[in-house]
């Protein structure tokens, strides 16, 4: 399997990484958390087992160096998922992976503009992840999300728990919330972030294979 190469995505030409394996079934776009990028070891990892499933992956940075410097717009879930939408209309037009069914994978504050942007997309985007992330800050785009979505959350990960439970609350698709038992918010747990990849797999697998 070939390593990810970089690339630039969009308009604004953001910093990226696109990973294709051979005959791949779908292609999951990451939007990384507040202080997490294309570079994040997590990430990678997460990544580079998705694609030995058949999954294209592509990992960038929402915001570029000069708007980083500015921490309002870290957390601006608007001009994030505005972002993953360009993303996703860069990918419609990119070679071999052009026809590929969509999904999102969002960890924290991504989780949120994960979301928003699916809404936004709606039949375009096949599958929703969300590892400890925050779908609340999707706020009322939540009721208008059509794309199956799965929340990933920490067992000890309290505060975040409820924060999941609530959004799935305004969800009106189809959902379902795991809980990995002895991880925290970031998944550091020998052994949890291995849990995420199996659940993960199993819901991108089956929602965006079945669009082929």
């Amino acid at each position: 399997m070939l390593d990810p190469v970089p690339v630039e995505v969009g308009p604004n030409r953001l910093n990226a990484l696109l990973g294709v394996p051979e005959e791949p079934v779908g292609l999951v776009i990451f939007a990384h958390g507040s202080g997490s990028g294309r570079l994040s070891p997590r990430n990678n990892h997460v990544a580079a087992a998705l694609r030995r499933m058949g999954l294209a992956t592509l990992l960038l940075d929402l915001l570029t160096r000069a708007e980083e410097r500015d921490r309002a717009n870290v957390f601006d879930i608007q001009l994030l998922a505005t972002r993953l939408v360009e993303a996703t209309d860069w990918a419609g037009a990119a070679a071999r992976i052009d026809a590929l069914p969509i999904g999102y994978f969002g960890s924290s504050t991504g989780a949120g503009a994960a979301l928003a942007a699916a809404a936004h997309l709606g039949d375009r985007i096949g599958a929703v992840v969300s590892r400890g992330g925050r779908p609340d800050l999707a706020g009322p785009a939540l009721a208008e999300v059509r794309a199956p979505t799965l929340l990933i959350v920490g067992s000890l990960d309290g505060p975040v728990i409820d924060m999941n439970n609530a959004a799935a609350r305004h969800l009106q698709c189809v959902k379902e919330i795991t809980i990995v038992e002895g991880a925290g918010h970031l998944f550091e747990e020998p052994g949890t972030l291995d849990e995420v990849i199996r659940h993960a797999g199993r819901w991108f697998l089956t929602h965006l294979s079945a669009e082929k």
